[in-house]
């Protein structure tokens, strides 16, 4: 086997060894395995009570526009508010 053979079949060999290890690296975890714990600060709190309301009206409600815009102001903050 001459020299290009040679460094073809360990590249081929390198490929399926990569391949192999991405595979298990992303692959589904064990039957018996636990889950991850979730850290105290990834736990989002629960929407206020009228936010959980207006979720699921269907109707003008000037309450729940008005919580609504409250909750928009809040996440993309105030106009003119230069950060």
């Amino acid at each position: 086997m001459d020299r290009a053979g040679k460094i073809t079949g360990i590249a081929i060999l390198g490929g399926l060894a990569l391949t192999l290890a991405l595979i298990a690296a992303v692959g589904p975890p064990e039957p018996g395995a636990s889950a991850p714990a979730i850290a105290r600060e990834e736990v989002l709190p629960a929407p206020p009570p009228i936010l959980r309301r207006c979720r699921t009206i269907t109707q003008t409600d000037p309450d729940c526009e008005a919580a609504w815009e409250a909750k928009r102001q809040h996440f993309f903050g105030k106009k003119g508010d230069a950060r």
